[in-house]
């Protein structure tokens, strides 16, 4: 029997992981913040509300091919025919998470055209749990196409890819805290999962960090496809854009006003 999770039940683990990270940035910060007001997050924020949005218009989208492979059978796990619902859970997120989340996103940074959007995810000077959300709302529809790609390809039941994306969006959450974590935990941690300190590395402005580190919920990805960095301390990396002098930007400039890479 597969986990099924309810949209309100997901809306409500993601409030409820970020209330909970927001508290441990409090109580525990890795860097101090750099938002001196709540203003300054409310361009993040109201990047949350489209990103929220924009999922719940693709969901349909999505369901519909969740019953495609249920009416017609199609998709890898389908010609084995009656497979252990754990182990199909398993591997479903295993594979998920290269197909839909590694590679989706490997290809946004190789693409001119593709980083023009997720610049504005990198564009955040302060990595913290609301950066999670700065996403533009077609890396939403990228991203979304490859999830729904995924689980036709896999022929795996919706529910595995809801329960896949929820782990998702709270790791995602997690893994932009600005929260520090002991060493040799965040050092055993990371030979399996991603953590903050790992994806902090990725925000880095040196170019040579920002094209590493791409993993979403397993870091295994990057040990296998060479693109795993590490560093020693990593309070003292510098986020955001080096070609980009501007250190605020209004929503007309998140959606359509990023300056290109030179």
């Amino acid at each position: 029997m597969t986990i099924q999770l309810s949209e309100t039940m997901r809306v409500a683990l993601l409030f409820g992981a970020l209330f909970i990270l927001c508290g441990f940035e409090m109580i525990s910060p890795l860097i101090k913040t750099k938002r001196s007001s709540i203003f300054k997050t409310l361009p993040n924020i109201a990047m949350m509300l489209l990103l929220l949005l924009t999922n719940f218009l693709l969901a349909a989208l999505v369901a519909l091919a969740g019953m495609v492979v249920e009416r017609y059978g199609i998709g890898l796990f389908q010609y084995f025919g009656k497979v252990n619902a754990v182990f199909l859970t398993i591997v479903g997120i295993v594979l998920l998470d290269f197909w839909a989340a590694w590679l989706p996103h490997v290809l946004m940074h190789k693409s001119p055209f593709l980083w023009r959007f997720h610049a504005v995810h990198h564009s955040d000077v302060m990595v913290d749990v609301t950066t999670a959300f700065r996403q533009h709302p077609f890396e939403t529809v990228w991203r979304v196409g490859f999830q729904t790609s995924g689980m036709l390809l896999l022929g795996l039941p919706l529910e595995v890819l809801v329960f896949y994306l929820a782990l998702s969006a709270m790791n995602a959450q997690l893994e932009h805290s600005n929260i520090r974590l002991p060493k040799r935990l965040d050092r055993g941690l990371q030979l399996i999962f991603v953590t903050p300190n790992m994806h902090k590395l990725h925000h880095s402005k040196q170019q040579l960090e920002t094209d590493s580190n791409y993993s979403n919920i397993f870091s295994v990805w990057d040990r296998l496809f060479k693109t795993f960095r590490r560093r020693e301390d990593y309070s003292t990396i510098e986020y955001g854009l080096d070609y980009l002098d501007k250190t605020d930007f209004s929503i007309k400039e998140l959606l359509v006003d990023i300056p290109k890479k030179h």
